[in-house]
Order: structure tokens, then sequence, then C-alpha cells
């Protein structure tokens, strides 16, 4: 795969993974443009994991708002706009709202979701990011951001196999499974270049990269 052919790429794993890392990282490689999640906008997000069951609805519906609008215009890239790399994935937003809304709520969340869905434009690159349970919950408490102090390891335990489940199952774009366990793309360079070899010699839609068996 060229990966300087590529529009829009997709960088997306659990919390704790490095996703919001690595793809500033890219962005900043291929001149593109950064299109973040601003969980700081959320303003249920802190309520959120004080009270699960209270707030879950308001804030999967404000994140599901806030990715629909940032990749609105995506669908319409063409040869002359600008790359993107994107730090979610739109297609994985009713995972969180499985894990988190019951049944009415999510049946409502679903008819949001599907009168969004089709603005999403599909990417020609998706990097799964995955970790240890362990890596996770250590690279979550480090970081030290207020309202993640109080994530449990069992929440984050239920997210990482949600996320597992989903991109087992995934096929509609190119997909690079990496173990980030040992990885630091953002302090090691040659990491970094590691990834961007391992890219570069895609040749199927799912491959894997782990460190020491590129």
């Amino acid at each position: 795969m060229e990966l300087e052919k590529c529009r829009y790429i997709v960088v997306d794993g659990p919390i704790g993974a490095g996703k919001t890392s690595l793809a500033r990282q890219l962005a900043q490689h291929l001149h593109a443009d950064a299109l973040l999640e601003a969980p700081e906008d959320n303003p249920f997000l802190a309520r959120f994991y004080a009270d699960m069951q209270r707030f879950a609805l308001p804030t999967q519906l404000n994140f599901l708002f806030q990715r629909a609008d940032q990749v609105r215009g995506l669908a319409q890239l063409d040869l002359f706009g600008r790359r993107t790399v994107a730090d979610f994935l739109l297609d994985k937003d009713p995972l969180f709202a499985r894990l988190n809304l019951n049944d009415d709520e999510y049946a409502l969340y679903e008819k949001v979701y599907s009168h969004l869905k089709p603005q999403a434009a599909t990417p020609d690159l998706v990097i799964y990011l995955q970790a240890p349970l362990a890596t996770l919950v250590d690279r979550v408490h480090r970081r030290g951001a207020d309202y993640e102090r109080s994530i449990s390891e069992h929440y984050l335990a239920r997210i990482a196999d949600a996320y597992a489940r989903f991109f087992y199952r995934y096929e509609e774009a190119p997909l690079l499974i990496v173990n980030s366990e040992r990885l630091n793309f953002v302090a090691d360079a040659d990491h970094f270049r590691l990834l961007l070899s391992r890219i570069d010699g895609m040749r199927g839609r799912r491959e894997f990269f782990n460190l020491g068996t590129q």
C-alpha cells in the first residue's frame, strides 16, 4: 500500500492505546489535516464517568453528533483535497452505545445513528491499535486526565474486548492491526519508521504488526 496515496486514514483503538498521538504524528508526516475527537467539548463526559447509568445517553449522543459533524465533509474528498488523518472511526460509534445504553436508549440511539451514518466516507486505511489491559490501565492513569481517574479496570476490559470483536468483523477498509504494547511512535523515531515500512508493505486487506515481527 502506498501511504502517500491515501486520502483518508483512521487510527482507532481503546482508551489508552495511543490513537490520538499516532494520528497527530501521521498527519504531521503526511502534511495532512488531523481530525481529532474533542472529549473536552462533551459537557456530559465527566458526569458519565461519575454516574454511567444516568449520563450514558446524553454522553453518547453528544459524541455521535460531534463525530458526524467532523466527518461530514469527508464524503466529498476529491483528487485535490487535503489528506485527513482521524483518531476515530464513525462506524465504531455503536460499540460504546451497546456497552453503555439500556435497550430503550439504544433503540433511540440506533434511529439517530441510522440518519447520520451515510454521511461518513470510507477510509483508505484503518490502523487499529491494541494493547494488553495492564498497559491500557497504566497509560490512562499516567496521563492524568481528571475525568479519567475514575475509569475502572473492568470498564477498560469491556471496551478492549468490544474493540477486538468489532475489528474481528470489520471489512469495510484495509486494516492494519498493531500491538502497541512495546511501541512508542512519538518518543521513538525507529518505531514510527517501522510502522511506515509495514504500511508500505501491506498487500492484503487485513494485516498485523508486532514489534520484532516486521
